[in-house]
């Protein structure tokens, strides 16, 4: 028999308590647990950054953290970043103004990834987007459109 350990997560804004394997990404957790889907298994190996989320406001690569070590940590998802009136981020609304996506896989991971370039101060200059986003990988290439919309989203946060 397996295992099980419980874990007190705040996420998105909500306490929640999950018992599960102790071997369960935070990924999994999210998606399989807590039906919060906008996270995506990319490559399942913390090489391109579809799985970011944020846990105590810096990101990280869910699929390669264990739920168990976000244990009494507040983590955000894609699906916390929008208003509590259901109103885009301003780096949502910028992904959607400058059309910085295509089939739309890796745009949660890289909107959760620009949130955190602009907070961190790395959206001073086209090369230092690109830079920081450089763990983010997007294979319809939109990666002009995302750097527009990261530059933008800046622009307007105070």
């Amino acid at each position: 028999m397996t295992q099980r350990t419980t874990i007190q997560l705040d996420v998105n804004g909500e306490a929640v308590s999950l018992t599960l394997d102790p071997r369960v990404t935070l990924l999994d957790a999210l998606r399989d647990h807590l039906d919060l889907t906008g996270s995506k298994k990319g490559c399942d190996q913390g090489q391109c950054g579809a799985c970011t989320v944020h846990v105590d406001g810096e990101r990280v690569l869910s699929c390669l953290m264990l739920a168990a070590q976000a244990d009494g940590r507040m983590v955000t998802t894609i699906e916390g970043l929008a208003g509590p009136n259901g109103s885009l981020h301003p780096v949502q609304a910028a992904f959607l103004e400058e059309d910085a996506f295509q089939c739309g896989y890796c745009t949660p991971g890289q909107i959760m990834s620009a949130v955190a370039c602009i907070r961190e101060g790395h959206a001073g200059s086209d090369e230092e987007i690109r830079e920081f986003m450089a763990g983010n990988l997007c294979r319809c290439g939109a990666y002009p459109h995302i750097v527009e919309a990261v530059r933008k989203a800046a622009e307007a946060t105070p």
